[in-house]
């Protein structure tokens, strides 16, 4: 990718935008990068923590499962939303107060979900009014840290962008960890005090953005794309339809991988869950920071490519293999192969298409949040048709890593136009 100018355009200036000599390999956007990680936690946070608490709901607030199965679709159709609308106001409204209202909405939601509830006879609507809250800064944060590390100048982008992503892992496997320790110390009735303590995280985002400096979106020189003229471009019909399948072959085995352990070894809920989610989510933690510690070594659409077919072979393991033990290792060992599918696929497509700018990083969180609907939407439905075979959906669920995998090699589709100077990193 061509490097960023030194004096950025003035129609950067709404994005708070600005270069110096002294930023090179991300000196001075140090805070900005960590704010980012930070972003990432909390939308870890934000995502996981109350699904925890829905026996708990059911239990002490009375309130039925059917009710609380909405909650998730409400989040994310809430975020879908803010994808869609982020692409066409941010540039507008400017990146940094865009940011920090992100993490005044997560942190709201987050307070609101602990304070109100317990104290109200009717607590179903202020679990609907914290949800919307943290679901607008989790839409909000999904379309604008991945731009605003890219826009960084750090010296190689790709391993940046991967590290920022394996936050969102840590975030998940900490918010699951910590929250059931807390709860099993100190008793399931904590939990309102921990829906506060869990709000110092966009807390601490909103202190780390107000002091960061937000680098040009857009990189000088770089022609600004608007919605026609990406869609005319075959390339980001191949990189949308591989953040579509990246999604997808991700929660298409995250969202089973309780169920799968609790069915085919017949463990505890407790048990699946360390097993299942917890494990695929260091796995995908360990591939995204594997990446963004060595990716300079490592040509990204290679490790890619070979991710994608790591991906096929754990989802057909994890669909024939006669050994329960051996189907749950592989659903683990799917959280490594699809961990640079999302963030590997940003890294592509900037590179590709540098004037994409917001508009192309909303698109694309649209693509992602609809595979991660698609993906356990075709495992259970095929699972049901064939009496609940679970292990049936997920060899259907294999269709998505084929895809991306295809998409990956397509030739030209998928390479960078400009190539890079002599010694350049990637």
């Amino acid at each position: 990718m061509k490097a960023t100018q030194q004096h950025p355009n003035p129609a950067h200036a709404s994005l708070g935008g600005r270069s110096t000599r002294s930023d090179r390999g991300g000196q001075g956007y140090t805070r900005t990068i960590v704010a980012c990680f930070n972003g990432y936690v909390t939308q870890a946070v934000i995502n996981n923590f109350m699904p925890l608490l829905f026996v708990t709901f059911s239990t002490t607030l009375g309130i039925g499962l059917g009710k609380l199965a909405s909650l998730i679709t409400l989040n994310f159709v809430t975020q879908l939303i803010v994808d869609v609308l982020a692409g066409k106001y941010v540039d507008r409204i400017g990146y940094k107060p865009c940011i920090i209202a992100a993490h005044v909405f997560a942190a709201a939601g987050l307070l609101v979900l602990g304070i109100v509830p317990p104290q109200v006879t009717e607590p179903y609507p202020f679990l609907v009014l914290a949800i919307v809250l943290y679901a607008l800064g989790g839409g909000l944060i999904e379309v604008l840290v991945s731009p605003i590390v890219q826009g960084c100048p750090t010296a190689h982008k790709a391993k940046m962008m991967s590290l920022l992503h394996s936050f969102y892992c840590w975030g998940q496997v900490a918010t699951v960890a910590l929250s059931t320790l807390a709860l099993w110390v100190f008793g399931i009735g904590t939990w309102p005090a921990l829906a506060c303590l869990w709000a110092l995280v966009p807390i601490a985002g909103v202190l780390l953005f107000l002091g960061a400096p937000i680098p040009a979106i857009i990189p000088e020189g770089s022609e600004r794309f608007d919605f026609r003229q990406l869609l005319r471009r075959p390339a980001f019909i191949v990189f949308f339809i591989m953040m579509l399948c990246a999604g997808a072959a991700e929660q298409g085995m995250a969202q089973w991988a309780s169920a799968f352990a609790e069915t085919g070894l017949g463990v505890t809920k407790v048990i699946g869950d360390l097993a299942g989610p917890a494990a695929f989510a260091v796995m995908m933690g360990v591939s995204r920071t594997i990446y963004g510690v060595l990716g300079h070594r490592i040509n990204l659409r290679f490790f890619i490519a070979s991710s994608a077919g790591l991906c096929i072979i754990t989802y057909l393991v994890a669909g024939l293999a006669p050994s329960p033990v051996l189907g749950l290792i592989a659903c683990a060992l799917t959280g490594l192969s699809v961990g640079i599918m999302w963030p590997g696929t940003f890294s592509l497509a900037v590179e590709n298409m540098p004037g994409g700018g917001t508009l192309m990083f909303a698109l694309f969180a649209v693509a992602g949040d609809i595979g991660c609907a698609v993906g356990p939407a075709l495992v259970g439905t095929v699972s049901a048709m064939q009496d609940d075979n679970l292990r049936a959906g997920l060899l259907a669920g294999t269709v998505f890593a084929v895809i991306l995998l295809i998409a990956t090699i397509l030739p030209g589709l998928t390479r960078s136009r400009d190539a890079a100077p002599s010694g350049e990193a990637r």
